[in-house]
């Protein structure tokens, strides 16, 4: 079992030259030992370079993923639903409520660094041949020797956990700011498709007239009616459909932003005039210090391997001491006399029925299960990126081909008609060539939305908003000064991260 004391006392002149264990006792009341593992960030084999280049749109600079990103697709309306959500969003307040959880129970459980200090004042009756009244006013100090770390250890566990909050809040925010901008991406597209449905079930209506009229003369039939009343009915279909998904979205864009849903109302109607920004992405191995899932992780693993040297230092003895000073006298009025007591008790664990050694084996495979989640976690932001940019490269594609398509489309659909009025064309000619203008518009309106939301997905990939180790406060801090609004602002104990949380 390895002990380590503190840095520096090598340099003691001297101290090596004591004779015996003598110079070990030393160490120990100067400054202890500690019984915690040399902690060390699990090796990740980390790729050079990402698999799928970013795919461009030729804009003169590149969009890093840090502080407020969502200034990049150049619309005040999306700065104030980030505003909003970042400053009223409940679980985003839960989850900066949970860090300040976190440091009171660090401060807590560093108490025990420290002597406890207190004042008492008694009195006591004695009865009997002579009874007798003491008064006495002490104070009391008692402290415990952390001679193996044990506090020691505590206290950083629960700091390292202090921490996590912390990063466990920019992962809401983080995602929070992503699904904002996806809610209201999905608000806008929902709105052109209900349009493009109305509009192309009045082209039918339209289509149907000719028909009914054609009919009237003999040169169509009552199956050719039918027909396109049946498509003209699929297209009013599609509306409610459509009105009732965008309804949900409003709804739950206005939750995340924390207002009721009755109260939210958007300037914009559609997703032109957003700008699609290219995303810097830099090297993998940035992730590990954006992300903050990760580093929220880690954090854990550090707490987990304090929690080691706590359970180690568990088999050594303890000691305590205990001082009392005060005056006392026999009657109210009577002349004080000094009261005095010190006193130190040790405590030896012999027997606890298997229980040191059981929380030894809880703590060490608590650490090896936290080694695998931290791997994991960043094999799964290594993953999320990767898909990123692959959907982004791919769908960049599918809506170039999609686009052409509609044109051709639209041509084969306006030829379709007129030939169908000249009668050189039938029915089925229009049929065919309506359903198809409608579904390659339809389609083209997704993937524009599609091609949004995975640029937002792009930037939450890689951290977005978490631009130093100290958390979200980047993002936090501009948006305030920009705004006024005053957004949270995470804090971490003495020893990690600074600061202070606020509405």
């Amino acid at each position: 079992m390895p002990v380590r004391v503190a840095r520096g006392l090598w340099q003691i002149p001297g101290l090596w030259q004591i004779p015996g264990p003598w110079h070990v006792i030393v160490c120990l009341l100067v400054s202890g030992c500690s019984l915690v593992p040399e902690y060390h960030r699990p090796d990740i084999e980390t790729p050079v370079a990402w698999a799928t280049r970013a795919p461009g749109t030729g804009a003169a600079a590149l969009v890093p993923a840090q502080g407020a990103w969502w200034h990049s697709f150049g619309s005040t309306e999306i700065d104030d639903l980030m505003t909003q959500s970042l400053r009223w969003n409940n679980n985003l307040q839960a989850a900066i409520a949970r860090i300040e959880q976190a440091r009171a129970t660090a401060e807590v459980l560093a108490a025990p660094l420290y002597p406890a200090i207190g004042i008492t004042g008694t009195e006591s009756n004695q009865s009997g041949v002579r009874s007798t009244r003491t008064h006495q006013v002490l104070g009391q100090a008692s402290y415990e020797l952390d001679f193996w770390g044990k506090n020691r250890a505590a206290a950083g566990s629960a700091r390292a956990l202090a921490v996590a909050s912390a990063f466990d809040a920019d992962t809401v925010a983080m995602t929070l700011a992503g699904t904002v901008l996806d809610t209201y991406f999905q608000v806008l597209s929902l709105a052109e498709r209900i349009r493009l449905a109305r509009q192309i079930a009045s082209d039918g209506r339209h289509v149907l007239s000719l028909i009914e009229i054609q009919q009237s003369a003999g040169t169509a039939t009552q199956l050719q009616v039918e027909q396109q009343r049946a498509v003209v009915g699929s297209f009013d279909a599609a509306v409610p459909a459509l009105q009732q998904q965008a309804d949900v979205a409003i709804h739950a864009l206005a939750v995340l932003t924390g207002q009721p849903p009755e109260d939210l109302a958007l300037k914009a109607s559609d997703l032109s005039g957003f700008a699609r920004p290219d995303v810097a992405t830099d090297l993998p191995s940035a992730l590990l210090q954006r992300r903050p899932d990760v580093r929220a992780a880690e954090a854990r693993l550090q707490s987990a391997n304090f929690d080691i040297g706590v359970a180690r230092a568990a088999f050594f003895p303890s000691l305590s001491l205990n001082a009392a000073v005060g005056i006392g006298a026999r009657k109210l009025f009577y002349p004080p006399a000094a009261v005095t007591d010190v006193g130190a008790s040790l405590l030896q664990p012999l027997f606890q029925g298997g229980q040191l050694q059981g929380q030894l084996r809880f703590d060490r495979a608590r650490q090896v299960e936290l080694v695998a989640s931290y791997r994991q976690a960043v094999l799964t932001a290594f993953q999320d990126v990767e898909d990123q940019l692959s959907t982004l490269s791919h769908l960049r594609d599918q809506e170039a081909i999609v686009a052409t398509a509609e044109v051709a489309a639209q041509k084969a659909a306006g030829l379709a008609e007129m030939r169908y009025r000249l009668g050189s064309a039938d029915y089925l000619s229009v049929l065919t060539t309506e359903q198809t203008l409608y579904q390659a518009q339809d389609t083209l309106l997704q993937l524009r939305l599609l091609r949004l939301q995975t640029i937002v997905g792009l930037f939450r990939a890689l951290g977005g908003g978490f631009d130093s180790p100290a958390g979200l406060t980047g993002a936090f801090t501009q948006v305030a000064a920009e705004t006024g609004v005053l957004p949270p602002k995470f804090a971490a104990p003495s020893g990690g991260r600074s600061g202070s949380a606020g509405h």
